[in-house]
């Protein structure tokens, strides 16, 4: 039984709105009057029961209670706990704390607000003003009388055990029943429903005061006594149905965990079964391969006689392309050749797959969501599309990852279903092995320039030419530029100068070689113009003069190299014929044969490598628009991920576009796939270059693609996995002292393969161009 709290309660009820916030506890004259409650005979007596053993307390340390009033208890669920907020401040015969009540009683504990209560509840402050008079007993209330005695404590109680049993629907009703009470006289309703509650309320509240029951006697009644085993009972099938309702709560978590790891294992059993039977697949291609154990006695024999045509395979992986010297082959081969003499083919293989291993473990939460994207377009094609694998791909952030509801019969399928198997993993393993063959970008030339420190050396552009003999750049110099490759590689100069420069009125943005004419190359520029220029004659001989603002970008189509397209900031496309050019004073003027109008700046524009009736455009609105040119009033395909601009589109093959944003992503779709006119799921997203504000380049090559970076580096993705394959950083040197400085102003601002090598042709925006390659 509580009784106080702990000392710590100020009087006046400030205890008991703490209590409310606490434990959700309520006044006991709140509870009394609350609307609607009902007459519950063992809960009552329960609550009567704890005051009374409150004031039997306080009786027997010889002190009168006086304030045992409604307004001076708590009550708290669930089983009706009473608490006494005030302190037993009353007085012994000789004290009087009537005045002293009354003060304590200014301000007591609530839950509602006073007179606002209406519906909820009997107007509070009114109640509380009349609570004092009921409660104060006929000796106390003659002044000859004195104060409170253990007598009035008990007339008081006598007061509480009728407010318990008597419930009241409104205030008069309730007013007229404790007038009466004040001269004992009962509601029928009360003696015929509750007789012993209600000759004892009589008794306690006797005019009589030495007729009056003591404490002792009232805990010792009958009607008292007899209704606490109910109680008890009533209280334990409250704890256990309490009990009940916890622990179905529990058995509802537990299950419900359970589910979801049961998923989770069933998801990582159907995994861990079809990579074991990928695993299977492969050792079954390695033993036909290597024809049990015979492969390797073989193979060491012929690679001591030099008989292997391309010992690369097994060493580097490297991929040698026909433009590397002859030298740097036979240099390769004898020192392949001597290692193999003392060392088997088999632990070379081995120190091979060691050395690469940990650039496979660095990236391989990327790998393995690259092996679960592959598997799942295995499954679309067998006919059973794997919940799986977008649910794997989501998941390979986390821990250990599965399908969900997949089948690995399906994967295990002979025939048909066997050679999609291999095709699928043909590729994946193509790329991984693309992705592993070069571990290095190492600079194989260094273009030197005299005019390096001119603040306007910004290359917005380079290209090769048809043959990749030379290279061209331009940018904000106003020059185009062409350099012999060969001579740049090949012979170490102080200063390169080109073999041919040409000035143009304004900035330059982008170049194209003409892949039939050597020597034909457009231009783009800042004032809206297209031109065409002659590298022999060093002129300009066609140009187009339509655009209203800067142009971006323009293309020479591969297919026909009479057609050219255009992107400009005026938010037009246009296709230029140099079949239709005039000649005009010594200069041919050509006029377009068609206009692509968009609703945004086009950033830029590419053919398609195969045909010359297809465009992609690289739009400000974050989209790509496919056009096929004999219907140009709308796009047959639009291309939505990209989240800002996109400043580049380069056409992979003839359905695969590689898209570069300011989003800081590169971005691969595949147009044969979805024949929809919108296309929202790009294959593959690169990401870990930044790219937020300026163009950076973008070029590609036998499935690598190179961008530059706001970081001033070059990286190099494959199409077949999301993260960088190669890194390289510009240095930046300090003119003055030569010491390396960080630079965070300068960024790569394009790059350029050199047709199908290994070769990357890259420059910054301080017009740093070097001549990089994949080692």
């Amino acid at each position: 039984m509580e009784v106080s709290r702990g000392g710590a309660v100020a009087a006046g009820g400030g205890g008991a709105r703490r209590g409310e916030e606490e434990g959700g506890e309520v006044s006991l004259r709140e509870w009394l009057d609350r609307p609607g409650r009902a007459v519950e005979a063992p809960e009552c007596l329960h609550v009567f029961r704890q005051v009374a053993e409150a004031v039997a307390d306080a009786h027997a340390q010889g002190v009168a209670v006086g304030s045992g009033r409604p307004s001076c208890f708590v009550v708290s669920p669930p089983f009706s706990r009473v608490a006494f907020i005030e302190s037993a401040s009353g007085s012994d015969a000789s004290g009087s704390d009537a005045s002293e009540d009354a003060d304590h009683d200014a301000e007591p504990p609530r839950r509602g607000h006073g007179e606002e209560r209406g519906e909820k509840g009997f107007p509070l402050k009114s109640v509380l003003a009349m609570e004092l008079n009921w409660y104060t007993s006929p000796e106390e209330a003659d002044d000859s009388g004195g104060g409170a005695t253990f007598a009035s404590d008990v007339y008081r109680l006598g007061v509480l055990l009728f407010e318990l049993f008597c419930s009241f629907e409104t205030l008069e009703e309730k007013m007229r029943a404790m007038a009466n009470l004040r001269y004992r006289v009962l509601p029928p309703q009360l003696l015929l429903k509750w007789p012993k509650e209600a000759s004892f309320c009589q008794l306690m509240m006797h005019p009589v005061p030495d007729t009056r029951p003591k404490m002792s006697e009232v805990l010792q009644s009958e009607f008292l006594n007899q209704s606490r085993n109910s109680l008890e009972e009533r209280e334990a099938a409250l704890r256990l149905r309490e009990e009940i309702e916890e622990q179905e709560l529990l058995l509802d978590f537990l299950l419900q965990l359970q589910k979801r790891k049961q998923d989770i294992a069933d998801n990582l059993q159907d995994t861990v079964a079809f990579l074991s039977s990928d695993i299977n697949e492969v050792l079954h291609r390695q033993s036909a391969l290597g024809q049990c154990g015979n492969f390797s006695i073989e193979l060491d024999k012929e690679v001591s006689s030099g008989t292997v045509e391309d010992q690369s395979d097994f060493g580097s992986r490297k991929r040698f392309r026909p433009e590397l010297h002859a030298v740097d082959m036979e240099e390769h081969s004898r020192s392949l050749e001597e290692c193999s003499r003392t060392v088997p083919s088999s632990v070379v293989i081995q120190e091979s797959v060691l050395s690469k291993s940990s650039r496979l473990m660095k990236n391989f939460k990327k790998l393995e969501t690259a092996y679960f994207l592959a598997r799942s377009k295995l499954a679309r094609q067998v006919g059973n599309p794997l919940r799986s694998c977008d649910q794997v791909v989501k998941r390979t952030t986390g821990s250990a990852v599965g399908t969900e509801g997949s089948s690995i019969d399906d994967f295990a399928l002979e025939g048909h279903s066997g050679r999609r198997q291999g095709g699928w993993m043909n590729s994946f393993l193509e790329g991984l092995c693309r992705y592993l063959s070069f571990s290095q970008l190492k600079v194989r030339a260094e273009l030197k320039q005299c005019d390096l420190l001119n603040s306007s050396n910004l290359v917005c552009s380079v290209g090769f030419d048809r043959d990749n003999e030379f290279f061209a750049t331009a940018g904000v110099n106003k020059k185009i530029k062409v350099f012999e490759y060969n001579m740049i590689v090949n012979e170490h100069r102080d200063i390169h100068y080109p073999v041919v420069e040409m000035s143009n009125k304004s900035k330059l943005s982008c170049i194209s070689w003409n892949s039939y004419m050597k020597s034909h190359i457009a231009s783009s520029d800042f004032d809206g113009l297209v031109q065409v220029w002659d590298v022999t004659r060093r002129q300009v001989f066609v140009e187009m003069r339509e655009h209203e603002r800067r142009v971006w970008s323009v293309d020479f189509s591969l297919a026909d190299p009479t057609k050219l397209v255009s992107g400009s900031d005026d938010g037009t496309v246009k296709l230029w014929s140099m079949n239709q050019a005039i000649l005009f004073l010594h200069l041919l003027y050509a006029g377009s044969v068609g206009t692509i109008r968009t609703r945004a700046n086009v950033c830029s524009v590419q053919f398609q490598p195969d045909s010359a009736r297809s465009i992609a455009i690289g739009s400000a609105d974050h989209k790509i628009y496919c056009y096929d040119l004999r219907n140009i009033r709308a796009p047959y395909c639009t291309l939505v991920g990209h989240t800002k601009t996109v400043s580049y589109v380069k056409y992979v093959d003839a359905s695969t576009i590689v898209s570069g944003s300011t989003d800081n992503s590169l971005k691969l779709w595949d147009l044969s796939t979805n024949q929809a006119r919108v296309i929202d799921n790009p294959v593959q997203t690169f990401t870990g270059h930044t790219n937020t504000k300026n163009f950076v380049g973008l070029s590609i090559s036998d499935g690598y693609i190179a961008t530059g970076s706001e970081t001033n580096e070059v990286f190099v993705y494959h199409k077949a996995f999301p993260m960088p394959v190669l890194a390289y950083k510009f240095n930046v040197t300090d003119p003055i002292s030569g010491q390396e400085i960080d630079d965070q102003s300068q960024f790569i601002s394009c790059v350029c393969w050199r047709g199908q090598s290994s070769t990357l042709l890259s420059a910054n925006s301080s017009g740093n161009i070097k001549v990089l390659e994949m080692d």
